[in-house]
């Protein structure tokens, strides 16, 4: 491998695999598609191969990919087409994150600073959309049916994107929103991930079914989690900038609940403790962040306070959940060293600091 790219392995998600000869062909198809990313981000024009290069540079967990991979080992994962379907949706993530990074006003992406704060948003938003491009280019050639469950899962991204910008509708209830936005912004392009590897490892329908259901709900569990990781982690260990999204007042799962808590509450006429801690404690941290939280000091303090707020530990029970039902949806497969993999990569999405 070209030593100056960096090398996802199977431990970027604490993954080691129970299996040796699984593991080590994981590892190295993960190698070949790092290296075949590399390529793929290329482009002619100077400022738009910097910019599209960037976040690959960054590196990465690649967790889809390796979904894929996994996957694939449910059938024959030595058939190319495999390998091209790993590089389409990681691809196919990297474009959504140059996308969110502008929308989120976020300042770092994996340890780096963001595109947008480095060259601007026009110039991240038109990189994404190079990368999209591409992805639409190497799908393209893997036929029809690839070509529309791309095209579903990008709508999916889109859609996602737009309720969550819009937020709940009259009389909806905000975390079932809240799941339905995190089912189309994650849950779809791993569902996808899952799916790809099963469809061209050559399983059959009702398998490729299973990847795609179990997919989904690691991919809500992840997205979960790291509402999580958000507020218990550091820059240094996530690579992102902890609390963007409570600066920049997006709805995350730990603050829904606690907006939940403290409508209840209220409702009841409580005003001591309750099920998730002091009523008067919720009410204050719920004003503060609802607050301006431009100043690092105020955003540290909540970020502080949410942590240790009893809605937290109730949002990593819901990812779990979520894991639980993913697990449960592979007891239909045949059991296989494969299988027992992808048990334990939806454990190891909860389970992950970073």
């Amino acid at each position: 491998m070209t030593p100056d790219l960096p090398t996802p392995v199977t431990a970027a998600l604490d993954l080691p695999l129970a299996a040796a000869a699984l593991d080590a062909e994981v590892r190295a198809g993960l190698e070949v598609v790092e290296r075949r990313l590399h390529g793929a981000v290329q482009q002619v024009d100077p400022l738009a191969d910097d910019a599209a290069r960037h976040l690959v540079r960054a590196g990465g967990k690649r967790s889809r990919p390796m979904l894929t991979l996994l996957a694939a080992h449910l059938g024959d994962s030595r058939r190319p087409e495999v390998v091209e379907a790993a590089i389409v949706v990681e691809l196919t993530h990297l474009a959504t994150l140059y996308h969110d990074d502008v929308m989120d006003g976020a300042e770092r992406r994996r340890g780096a600073p963001s595109v947008h704060a480095r060259w601007g948003n026009t110039v991240a938003i038109l990189t994404g959309d190079l990368l999209f491009a591409r992805a639409s280019t190497i799908v393209a050639a893997l036929g029809p049916e690839a070509v529309r469950i791309q095209a579903e899962t990008f709508e999916r991204l889109c859609l996602g994107q737009l309720h969550e910008t819009i937020g709940p509708r009259e009389g909806e209830d905000p975390v079932e929103h809240y799941l339905t936005v995190l089912a189309d912004k994650t849950g779809s392009l791993i569902a996808t991930s899952a799916r790809f590897g099963a469809m061209f490892a050559g399983c059959s329908a009702d398998v490729q079914k299973v990847l795609t259901t179990y997919g989904e709900k690691v991919g809500v569990a992840f997205q979960l989690a790291d509402d999580v990781i958000d507020l218990s982690s550091d820059a240094a260990t996530t690579g992102k900038t902890p609390g963007t999204d409570l600066r920049e007042h997006v709805p995350t799962l730990p603050v829904l609940l606690l907006r939940r808590a403290v409508r209840e509450a209220e409702a009841r006429g409580q005003a001591g403790p309750g099920a998730l801690g002091s009523s008067a404690e919720s009410v204050s941290l719920l004003a503060a962040l609802d607050g301006d939280l431009s100043d690092d000091a105020a955003l540290a303090d909540v970020l502080a306070r949410l942590a240790a707020h009893p809605v937290t530990a109730l949002a990593r029970a819901e990812a779990a959940r979520w894991a639980e039902e993913a697990v449960e949806a592979l007891q239909t497969l045949e059991p296989s060293p494969a299988r027992d993999a992808l048990r334990d990569f939806a454990t190891a999405v909860v389970a992950r600091t970073s």
